[in-house]
């Protein structure tokens, strides 16, 4: 189970949050052992006191004053004192400054108060006993309770939140933009050609966004020139090749066993030089253009019936936004590779649109290729340890062909095993 998460907005909101909440509970700690407890206890000390005193005085004066008093009580201090005969039953809602004014009364007046529900919900009443007289008081809740310092509170507990946020929005689009950079250097690693990102923002992230756009340039200047100078050597090769190609043909009394196996050594060279050409100019990438994959595949299929049978059913049309001629020459390499190493047995092509992908297969009834290998043969010129057919293979750059074309369209190639024997190369390419 992973405690952390994996992006850096979310282990930078972790850690904000975490220290946020320590920052609060050490501050409110302190904020309530020194200043909210403070001042409530001495709060209710004074309405303690207050109460006691406009008790006794209540009974000390003339019985004809008493309801002039309590006027001047209710009127100046919110407070309403008179005699009772009969006790309150029901206790008032608990509450923390309820219980400071239980035991501040408590203790001044040396009995146990308890405070009760009147018939007013918004006043808490008493019942104390002084000298003969049991008399009952009232105060207004909402005047006497602490509520300045639970305010100052949350305004503290808003800014802290608003800090967060902040912090959070700014960790955010910083994140936002390194997913950004992560997304252009995979299409460089893939050799397409991103766009030019924009240098703004903090020092650092535009000199990392420089930087970037630099190495893009410079990756994109290398794989041109890895194509002009591989073309120019096959320009350059071809021609003392056609030469050598010339010579053999006019000689005379020469072995013709031998003649023959150097013109396969030429032939052999030829087509490697057209291959390794092919795999320089397999990162350029077309535009994309509506085709009917099943007409193309169609077309494929007529074509490699010429090399061996074919194994196609043409369905409806299945129209896709694709580069064509990468993608012929996708089919066309998985094409010959099942039937160089399928033998006489027939090539099945498969075509299946699912809900947003479409994928092609290409299987053949060959020995197949071993699990531990399969990501190892698009890697240019491998070869497997034992060959998959009697004869020999290709220059090994078919399959590497296909992985730079599928990686630069945004496609996948997966290779598994055929029910009853061979191999299933599909192609899957997002609807």
């Amino acid at each position: 189970m992973r405690l952390l998460p994996e992006t850096l907005f979310g282990r930078a909101a972790a850690a904000l949050l975490a220290a946020f909440l320590v920052f609060e509970a050490a501050a409110f700690s302190v904020v309530w052992s020194m200043v909210i407890q403070p001042l409530a206890e001495r709060s209710a000390d004074d309405l303690a006191a207050k109460i006691i005193l406009a008790a006794q005085t209540w009974v000390e004066l003339p019985p004809a004053t008493r309801a002039d008093y309590e006027m001047e009580l209710a009127f100046r201090h919110d407070l309403e004192l008179g005699e009772s005969k009969v006790r309150l039953i029901q206790s008032a809602e608990p509450g923390y400054f309820g219980h400071l004014i239980e035991d501040a009364l408590s203790q001044r007046a040396k009995q146990n108060i308890v405070l009760k529900r009147g018939p007013d919900s918004g006043w808490d009443w008493l019942e104390i006993q002084v000298s003969d007289k049991l008399l009952r008081v009232g105060y207004d809740r909402q005047r006497y309770a602490l509520e300045a310092p639970w305010a100052a509170v949350g305004v503290f507990f808003l800014g802290a939140a608003l800090t967060v946020i902040t912090a959070l929005i700014m960790v955010r689009q910083a994140s936002r933009r390194l997913r950004g950079l992560a997304e252009k250097a995979r299409d460089v690693g893939q050799g397409r050609d991103p766009e030019r990102l924009p240098e703004t923002g903090a020092l650092e992230l535009r000199e990392l966004t420089a930087a970037f756009n630099r190495m893009a340039e410079e990756v994109r200047g290398l794989l041109e020139n890895r194509t002009v100078l591989l073309s120019g050597i096959s320009h350059d090769l071809r021609t003392p090749i056609t030469r050598l190609r010339l010579a053999l043909s006019m000689l005379e009394g020469a072995d013709p066993a031998m003649v023959a196996r150097m013109e396969r050594d030429l032939d052999e060279m030829n087509r490697l030089i057209s291959d390794m050409l092919a795999f320089a100019r397999a990162l350029k990438m077309d535009d994309l253009v509506d085709c009917d994959l099943n007409r193309l595949l169609d077309e494929m299929a007529s074509q490699a019936t010429s090399l061996g049978p074919v194994e196609w059913q043409p369905g409806k049309a299945c129209i896709a936004r694709v580069g064509e001629a990468a993608l012929r020459r996708v089919l066309s390499n998985l094409l010959e590779n099942a039937r160089r190493y399928g033998g006489d047995n027939a090539v099945t092509l498969t075509l299946v649109q699912i809900t947003g992908e479409i994928r092609i297969g290409v299987q053949d009834r060959g020995p197949g290729i071993p699990e531990n290998q399969r990501e190892a043969v698009f890697r240019p010129f491998y070869r497997l340890d034992v060959s998959r057919s009697k004869e020999a293979g290709g220059s090994g750059l078919g399959l590497a062909i296909v992985r730079q074309l599928v990686d630069a369209y945004g496609w996948r190639i997966e290779l598994t095993e055929r029910e009853g024997g061979g191999l299933t190369a599909t192609l899957i390419i997002p609807a």
